[in-house]
């Protein structure tokens, strides 16, 4: 089945907010990447994500709200340094894990007793949330709008491509432009003493440490490390299930090679100072690291609709969002 990609007008905003309360599904753009959304109190709507995305039920969900205030809804036991983050980096691409509260299922949490929860920063995903809970729903489930392991869509194009075939005729896709992140949100365990990063993302250890006033934990501590190792990575020990976490993710149909010298016939991206050996096809040529997070996954995308088997990619090195850059190919090289 083919779907329309619709303009955001005020109406088709509304309209889209009643298609949800209705139990269908809408895609949306986020800074970060496209989301496919339904109602978060919905079982049977947030069954269909897992059916449409071929997801594993295991596999927990974030839930999107129109702000802060409301995260009493979704979670309890917020602790002060959560209350913090969210004031200093909502609206904006960063993922809060707390304890759940009644309201959550455990259709949303894959059974854990913790929830995701985001508000994201983007007019139209906020449009649409505004809108939703105008008409007395609570908070959007939302995975990113493509198929299980594969790359996020970051154009309506994309979601299309990937998710159409898979669509009911009342499901929706409203076009919010590319995405200005183009990787994940960075996702934070806030259940313990001090917050832990679970995702990298936009939002850096940094930037954590600078709001809370408070150092990472270390496993052996429980307490986590705002530390690096030697390539600038995070030292994340994950107990806590959440979105894009497995070993392999975020990976095209095409092989992906980290940090080798690319021959004739393969793609190839990296950061425009960077040559393209003749005969090697390049996909993206970023100025910065966040133009690298910008294109990253189109540019895997046009991989695949060139028909390439093989991509060659330079890593960026170095802290901040190269962190979560380095995190998403890394799983990608793994393949699915």
């Amino acid at each position: 089945m083919s779907h329309f990609i619709l303009e955001p007008s005020a109406a088709a905003i509304q309209a889209a907010a009643a298609s949800l309360m209705a139990g269908n599904l809408v895609a949306f753009p986020t800074e970060t990447v496209y989301g496919l959304g339904a109602d978060a109190s919905n079982a049977a709507a947030v069954a269909r994500i897992y059916s449409v995305k071929g997801r594993p039920v295991d596999h927990p969900l974030i839930v999107h709200v129109a702000s802060a205030d409301a995260l009493g809804k979704w979670a309890k036991d917020v602790p002060e340094y959560a209350i913090k983050l969210a004031r200093d980096f909502w609206p904006g691409p960063m993922t809060l894990v707390l304890k759940r509260s009644k309201l959550v299922g455990d259709f949303i949490t894959g059974g854990q007793d913790t929830v995701g929860v985001r508000v994201p920063e983007h007019p139209v995903a906020l449009a649409l949330l505004e809108a939703f809970e105008n008409l007395g729903g609570k908070g959007v489930a939302a995975p990113s709008a493509n198929r299980f392991g594969h790359v996020s869509p970051t154009t309506a194009q994309a979601v299309r491509d990937e998710l159409s075939e898979h669509l009911h005729a009342d499901d929706q896709i409203l076009n919010g432009g590319p995405c200005a992140v183009g990787v994940e949100s960075t996702i934070i365990d806030c259940t313990g003493a001090a917050p832990q990063i679970l995702r990298p993302g936009a939002i850096t250890a940094a930037m954590i440490e600078t709001s809370t006033a408070l150092q990472m934990m270390k496993k052996s501590d429980g307490l986590i490390s705002n530390s690096t190792n030697k390539k600038g990575e995070i030292d994340s020990f994950e107990q806590i299930r959440v979105s894009g976490s497995l070993e392999t993710h975020y990976a095209p149909k095409a092989r992906v090679f980290l940090c080798e010298t690319p021959v004739n016939g393969q793609g190839f991206i990296a950061h425009a100072n960077i040559q393209t050996p003749e005969g090697v096809i390049r996909l993206a040529s970023p100025r910065s690291d966040e133009e690298f997070a910008q294109l990253l996954y189109s540019a895997l995308r046009q991989a695949d609709s060139l028909g390439l088997a093989e991509v060659v990619v330079v890593q960026p090195i170095g802290i901040g969002i190269a962190v979560a850059i380095r995190d998403r190919l890394a799983r990608a090289a793994n393949g699915r």
